[in-house]
């Protein structure tokens, strides 16, 4: 193999893919990248055997073929070299070898062979639709934020995106939750997304494609069956298993008789939890609302260091009420709102807590109460 391109071509597709290897691998092909040449381009390949991400890019092959090389350690080679570089990539007779040349810079890798390398069989897909990417980066932005980090209930540990009829329209809806707080944004289903199953996007595969769909006027098109699901995004195609599991009825704890409505600025809450929560201990983050009429006092009391207070204006006329929460989940919240102001429907101290965005009316967040 022999093939020559543009460093930012290369970095930048490097920089997609190589994300997904893990850095501690039992299994020595795992830690590299698969390159292939052929014709115009240069198509790479990496796998966690979970997911799979591969992407071309333009460049000039003398000999086509294909081999591995540590990933990592490619990344690094090309992020280092000088801007605007032509970088030669070339393997050894005996495919042992790949030199990475570069003006006057020259490093040497070792290879494993192309045949090594697995393949994430996508097998059939049941279901194909296209979205646009700032449309699908709203879902999981406004959502991720609330997925579980707890293995043992790993149904909690991603996205649940599934159709749903609502208002007489079909939904394309996206659901997390970790039992504490509950994220959920919807929209409009594009064609094709009728009758799709239920799927549980993981957290990494979440993670990744939120660095995919930053583009603004790009198409995403996803193609899913009940058991994998691909993106593909300009140039970048993403393939992922899906969580093999059963997520929760979560239509059960959102609220609906909650008729207490607090409305307050966003800002302005979110400075006063950041304040009065400096005093609370990692263990204990529990904040205090103390809500009345036009008025809401913040309060947090740590033995161990002292207390705070703090007060914001509030529009409420409803019967006053004290009720806790976490402050760390609190500012999760408000830092997903976009409108100016946020609408916390509440019922009493030890029921759940709907919180809606003005700006946004296709999102909502539920809250657990903590004790205080």
């Amino acid at each position: 193999m022999r093939v020559t391109l543009e460093r930012s071509n290369l970095l930048k597709s490097l920089n997609h893919v190589h994300r997904v290897v893990e850095r501690r691998n039992t299994i020595p092909i795992l830690s590299n990248v698969l390159l292939q040449a052929e014709g115009a381009s240069l198509m790479m390949k990496a796998t966690d055997l979970d997911l799979e991400v591969n992407e071309s890019t333009a460049a000039m092959t003398e000999n086509a073929g294909a081999t591995t090389v540590p990933a990592h350690l490619l990344y690094d080679i090309v992020r280092k070299l000088p801007d605007g570089a032509q970088v030669m990539l070339s393997t050894s007779e005996d495919g042992g070898a790949m030199t990475v040349a570069a003006g006057r810079s020259s490093f040497r890798l070792q290879c494993l062979p192309q045949s090594d390398f697995p393949e994430l069989t996508a097998g059939s897909f049941t279901h194909k639709f296209r979205m646009q990417a700032m449309a699908l980066k709203r879902l999981i932005d406004r959502t991720q934020f609330a997925i579980s980090t707890e293995e043992t209930r790993y149904y909690l540990n991603g996205i649940f995106l599934h159709a749903i009829e609502s208002e007489g329209e079909l939904k394309l809806r996206a659901v997390a939750t970790d039992g504490h707080r509950l994220a959920r944004a919807e929209m409009i289903a594009p064609s094709g997304a009728e009758g799709m199953p239920g799927i549980i996007i993981p957290r990494k595969t979440v993670a990744e494609l939120q660095k995919l769909v930053d583009a603004p006027d790009t198409e995403v098109e996803i193609e899913l069956s009940d058991a994998k699901i691909r993106f593909t995004v300009g140039s970048v195609v993403l393939t992922s298993k899906l969580i093999d599991g059963t997520f929760p009825d979560y239509q059960r704890v959102i609220p609906a008789g909650n008729d207490k409505k607090l409305m307050i600025n966003r800002q302005a809450f979110a400075s006063a939890v950041d304040r009065v929560s400096t005093i609370s201990s990692e263990r204990g983050r529990a904040v205090k609302l103390s809500i009345a009429d036009g008025q809401l006092t913040l309060t947090v009391n740590n033995p161990d260091s002292g207390s705070a207070t703090d007060e914001v204006a509030a529009d409420y006329d409803a019967d006053p009420i004290d009720i806790g929460f976490n402050s760390k989940y609190l500012l999760d919240i408000t830092g997903q709102l976009i409108g100016s102001d946020a609408i916390f429907m509440l019922a009493d101290a030890g029921s759940p807590t709907l919180v809606r965005d003005l700006g946004d009316e296709d999102v909502l967040y539920v809250l657990m109460p903590m004790r205080v």
